[in-house]
C-alpha cells in the first residue's frame, strides 16, 4: 500500500512538473521526456536563421553539416545550433535520463533478459542443490541461528539455504547471483505464509537485511575507480565494510525491535561475533598487501568463490547421483527444470520493474530531483556540512530509486572532483553501501505477487538513512 501511493506520487508530481514546466517556458519540447535517451542534448528552442547575429548566421552556415557548438567542453554542456529547413534549433545541456519510451525498451532489453538468463542458470544450479539434498545439510547447519532470526520459519526449512546462498553472494559483491538465490528465498518463504497478499515478518526481515548489503569486496567499486585511474582504487574498501556492516546491524536492530527478536540468544551473539572477526581478520590481512596484491586479491575473490559454488554443486550432485535417480530425473534435466522456473519467474517481474523504472525516468527527466537535490544539499550546508559532502550526496539520494542513475553521478564525482577527493571517494562510498529499494522491493515481492508491503519501505529508507549518516563519518574519519 505505501509503495502503491509512493509511487502514484513520484508519477503524478512529475507528471504536473513537466506540464507546469511547458507553461512557464522551462521546458520548450516535452519530447525528451518520451523519446529521448540519456546524453542526448536537450532542445530548449527554435529560431529563424536570420533572427541570429550575423556572425552567428555565418558561423552556422560555414559548420560542418551545418552544426554549429559554443564552448565546446568536455565537462560542461555545450549550446549547439543545428540548422535545417529554414530554422535553426537550439540544443543545450544533456539529458539526465532515458525517455519513457526507451525506459520500456531498455527495461526489456538491457535489464530483463539479462536478469532472465541469470536467473535461468542459477534457478538450474539451484534445483541441483535441492534435488542433490545439499540444500536440506546447509539449512540443518544453519537453522539454529536462523531460527532465531527468523522464528517463524520451521527448523531446516529449504528457505534457510537460499537465504545463505543470497546473503553470501552479497557478501562476495556477486550481484548477479545474489537476485536469483533471493527470489527463490522469497518463494519459498510465501509458501509458508498465511496471507499470501501481505508480506510476513520473515519476508520483511529478509528483504531488510538483504537491502543492507553486507559487502565484503566491493568489486564493481574497485573496477570503476581504477577506470578513473584512482591512486589506490581498494582505498575504499575498508569504508565500504564498515559502513554496510553498520547497516546490516541496524536494519537487523530496527525490524527485529518490530518483530520482538530475542537479542539475547546464545546462538546469535556467537554468530555476531565470528563474523566480526572474520571481517576484522580479512581487513588486517588485505592491509597488509601492496597495491597491486591488493587489487589482484580483490578482483579474483569473489569470482573464485563462485566457481567453487558451481563446482561444489556439480560433484556433489554427482556424488548423489542416486538422488535423482530416485526421482525419476538426471542431474542435466535437474538443472534444465529450474533454468525453467527462472525463466517463469524473470517474466513474472517484469512488469513491476518496467511501472518503477518508468516512474523514476519521468521523476528525473521532469527536473524535479534536481530541484529536491539542491534543497536537500543546500539544507546539510545551513547545517555547516562541508561542500565535499553536499557536492556527493546526489549518488546517496538517487541509490533507493535507480542503481545505474547514481552510478552515473558516482562516475561524474570522481571526473568532475578526482577519484582520490573526498567528494569523490564518498561518492563510491555511498553507491556501495546501500540499496536500490524501490527496484528490490518491486522485483522481490512481485515475484510472489504480494501486494501489501507492510512496513518493509519505511524500514528500508530508515537503513539507507543510517548508511548515508555512517558513510559520511566513516569518509570524514580515514580521508
Amino acid at each position: 500500500m505505501v509503495l502503491s501511493r509512493f509511487w502514484l506520487v513520484i508519477f503524478i508530481s512529475s507528471i504536473l512538473f513537466i506540464v507546469i514546466g511547458m507553461f512557464t517556458s522551462q521546458h520548450y519540447s516535452v519530447d525528451f521526456v518520451l523519446n529521448g535517451e540519456k546524453e542526448d542534448p536537450v532542445l530548449i528552442g527554435e529560431r529563424y536563421l536570420n533572427s541570429f547575429p550575423k556572425d552567428l548566421q555565418d558561423s552556422i552556415k560555414a559548420a560542418p553539416e551545418q552544426s554549429f557548438i559554443v564552448n565546446k567542453c568536455t565537462t560542461d554542456a555545450d549550446t549547439t545550433y543545428q540548422y535545417k529547413n529554414k530554422s535553426v534549433q537550439i540544443f543545450s545541456g544533456v539529458q539526465k535520463s532515458d525517455g519513457l519510451l526507451p525506459t520500456c525498451k531498455n527495461s526489456l532489453l538491457d535489464l530483463i533478459i539479462p536478469l532472465i538468463a541469470y536467473l535461468a542458470f542459477f534457478c538450474g544450479i539451484m534445483q541441483l542443490l535441492i534435488d542433490s539434498g545439499a540444500a536440506e545439510k546447509l539449512a540443518k547447519f544453519l537453522s539454529p541461528v536462523f531460527v532465531k532470526v527468523f522464528p517463524s520459519i520451521p527448523k531446516n526449512h529449504e528457505s534457510i539455504s537460499y537465504m545463505t546462498l543470497n546473503f553470501a553472494a552479497n557478501f562476495l559483491g556477486l550481484d548477479s547471483a545474489a537476485t536469483p538465490f533471493g527470489l527463490k528465498a522469497m518463494q519459498s518463504l510465501q509458501e509458508l505464509n498465511p496471507d499470501k497478499e501481505k508480506a510476513s515478518d520473515a519476508q520483511i526481515m529478509f528483504m531488510c537485511l538483504h537491502a543492507a548489503g553486507l559487502t565484503l569486496i566491493p568489486t564493481s567499486i574497485i573496477g570503476y575507480r581504477a577506470a578513473e585511474n584512482a591512486s589506490n582504487p581498494a582505498d575504499v574498501m575498508l569504508p565500504c565494510i564498515i559502513t554496510s556492516f553498520v547497516g546490516t546491524i541496524a536494519a537487523f536492530i530496527i525490524v527485529g525491535i518490530r518483530q520482538k527478536v530475542n537479542f539475547k540468544s546464545a546462538a546469535l551473539i556467537a554468530t555476531l561475533m565470528a563474523l566480526v572477526a572474520g571481517i576484522v581478520g580479512l581487513l588486517f590481512y588485505v592491509n597488509h598487501l601492496d597495491l597491486i596484491s591488493k587489487n589482484y586479491f580483490t578482483g579474483n575473490l569473489s569470482g573464485l568463490l563462485l566457481i567453487a559454488i558451481i563446482g561444489f554443486t556439480l560433484i556433489f550432485s554427482f556424488a548423489k547421483e542416486k538422488k535423482f535417480q530416485e526421482k525419476e530425473t538426471t542431474i542435466f534435466d535437474a538443472f534444465v527444470s529450474g533454468a525453467q522456473n527462472g525463466l517463469k519467474t524473470g517474466v513474472t517481474i517484469f512488469p513491476y520493474v518496467l511501472g518503477m523504472l518508468v516512474a523514476i525516468s519521468l521523476f528525473r527527466n521532469s527536473g524535479l530531483f534536481e530541484i529536491i537535490s539542491a534543497w536537500i544539499s543546500q539544507g546539510f550546508g545551513w547545517l555547516g556540512v562541508t561542500k565535499q559532502v553536499t557536492d556527493s550526496l546526489p549518488v546517496a539520494m538517487l541509490r533507493p530509486f535507480s542503481s545505474g542513475g547514481s552510478r552515473g553521478f558516482m562516475i561524474d564525482a570522481m571526473r568532475n572532483y578526482g577519484p582520490d577527493s573526498f567528494t569523490g571517494r564518498l561518492s563510491c562510498i555511498f553507491q556501495c553501501s546501500a540499496e536500490t529499494t524501490f527496484y528490490v522491493i518491486a522485483v522481490y515481492f512481485g515475484s510472489i505477487n504480494v501486494k501489501n508491503t507492510r512496513y518493509t519501505l519505511g524500514s528500508m529508507l530508515l537503513v539507507d538513512l543510517i548508511c548515508v549518516i555512517t558513510a559520511i563519518l566513516v569518509a570524514t574519519w580515514f580521508f
